[in-house]
């Protein structure tokens, strides 16, 4: 008999270390095929946690990547639990710090404004 996961209960592994995703009403634990994923931890980090079928789906993946997911495979969704939430690790580590620097924004500014003053005042 095939073990039975709610919503819930895949969305509590989202991090590197440990992380499931769904795909087609199955639970894979993709922790060990994270650093092996060629499109990089990000994407599976991102998605992971959820259901992820649409995007699998949109990627086009191939069929070899199809087969791979069998020996992920832990179990199916509860057709009875109801989707949650779910914040990613990456959303986390994210929100706590400083998003890119000042002078991107100050730098072109001072540019304009210096071409603006050489054109009209100079």
């Amino acid at each position: 008999m095939t073990k039975l996961f709610t919503y819930e209960e895949v969305a509590v592994h989202n991090t590197r270390d440990d992380l499931w995703m769904i795909i087609d009403k199955k639970v894979y634990d993709i922790t060990k095929f994270v650093d092996e994923h060629p499109g990089g931890e990000e994407v599976l980090i991102d998605e992971g946690a959820r259901d992820a079928t649409g995007p699998f789906e949109d990627v086009g993946h191939s069929p070899d990547a199809r087969e791979l997911l069998a020996q992920y495979l832990v179990g199916e969704v509860d057709p009875n639990s109801k989707p949650v939430k779910v914040v990613s690790a990456n959303a986390n580590a994210m929100d706590s710090k400083a998003e890119g620097n000042p002078l991107r924004v100050l730098l072109p500014l001072l540019i304009l404004a210096g071409i603006v003053y050489y054109r009209f005042f100079a």
